[in-house]
């Protein structure tokens, strides 16, 4: 930072230095793609610098302490594609049918419970390696999250894959020495075993994933099946509304869908007006004779009469028709019988 100052800002002593100096680094280091963290790291540590200059009797400018550090991004969540999703479903399957070897099946089954715990389930990485026997309830389709983010606990719905998925590797689980659902070696699951095994079959398809990405996947595809955004919210564990709306930023498939739906009506009622338009216009310029008319074509008149986008002098030519019309239609209509001719 005070290289910059040096040799793109010319300063020579501590008293040269001005606001406007440290907010050109600002702008340098970002047109650099230097992340706002590091940036705000530099401007901390400037500040801490200037804080100890003060303390040591030099006059610090208090535009240099007020400068304020650059507001984070509100990054939106990273999800996966239907498509994506279809390939990693598709190899942690694939683990399962080829495995040959008892340990090499027992972990392909522990890889493929959990990845539909966390696609399906929504679940917290933490909350998959900490699950206990005890929260599982096949025969009501749930299993309960006891103690997660925020100390809170909550309930998650299984679909029959998940089911399925989590009684074929209880199957082969093993006895272990607590009661953990996960168990690696009869021991409870080491960190990052589970991150590690998504993120090799992630490769061996070219998708990158990681378990919380299959949570924001999860979140994606519910708001876009049409759940509901509060039922979302209860499902995540998010304390606050905010939190789960940020999936709606990212992508919200039923917005698209209706601004898709609602763009093509105005498109069709476009085509409409145009060629009511065009009709009119080959009607202005070949006019048949009045006393030709028919009832169609007092009709046809009188729609064209409620076009909104007439002048004055168009919608008096159509009146005049309509008069001919009519005095026409009149002068070749027989009287009834009995009334009298006005």
């Amino acid at each position: 930072m005070w290289r910059f100052f040096v040799e793109k800002g010319n300063i020579q002593e501590f008293k040269d230095l001005k606001r406007q100096h440290v907010m050109e680094y600002v702008d340098h280091r970002l047109s650099q793609k230097y992340s706002v963290t590091g940036v705000n790291n530099d401007l901390r540590n400037l500040r801490t610098f200037l804080l100890f200059l003060q303390e040591e009797g030099y006059a610090v400018p208090q535009a240099l302490l007020k400068i304020p550090g650059l507001k984070q991004p509100d990054p939106l969540p990273r999800y996966l594609t239907d498509e994506q999703v279809k390939k990693l479903r598709e190899e942690v399957e694939r683990s399962v049918r080829e495995a040959m070897l008892d340990s090499h099946r027992r972990l392909a089954l522990l890889v493929r419970a959990a990845f539909y715990l966390l696609w399906q389930g929504g679940l917290r990485l933490g909350e998959v390696e900490e699950l206990r026997l005890e929260d599982l309830d096949f025969s009501q389709k749930r299993l309960s999250v006891r103690d997660g983010k925020g100390k809170k606990d909550r309930t998650i719905y299984l679909t029959e894959t998940a089911i399925h998925a989590l009684q074929e590797y209880l199957k082969v689980r093993g006895e272990g020495s607590g009661d953990h659902v996960f168990l690696y070696r009869n021991a409870p699951l080491k960190k990052d075993l589970i991150r590690a095994q998504l993120k090799y079959a992630g490769e061996r398809v070219g998708v990158k994933v990681f378990p919380h990405r299959l949570r924001h996947t999860c979140a994606t595809q519910l708001l876009n099946a049409g759940c509901r955004i509060t039922s979302i919210q209860r499902f995540l564990g998010h304390k606050e509304l905010s939190s789960t709306m940020v999936y709606a930023r990212a992508h919200d498939q039923t917005v698209a869908d209706d601004y898709f739906a609602a763009m093509e009506r105005v498109e069709q009622r476009l085509e409409i007006v145009s060629e009511q338009e065009k009709e009119y216009e080959i009607v202005k310029v070949q006019e048949p004779d009045p006393s030709t008319r028919s009832g169609q074509e007092l009709f046809q008149l009188i729609e064209r009469l409620e076009l909104p986008q007439l002048c004055d002098e168009e919608r008096l030519h159509i009146a005049t028709q309509l008069r001919e019309a009519l005095g026409t239609v009149h002068e070749h209509t027989p009287p009834i019988k009995g009334q009298p001719q006005i």
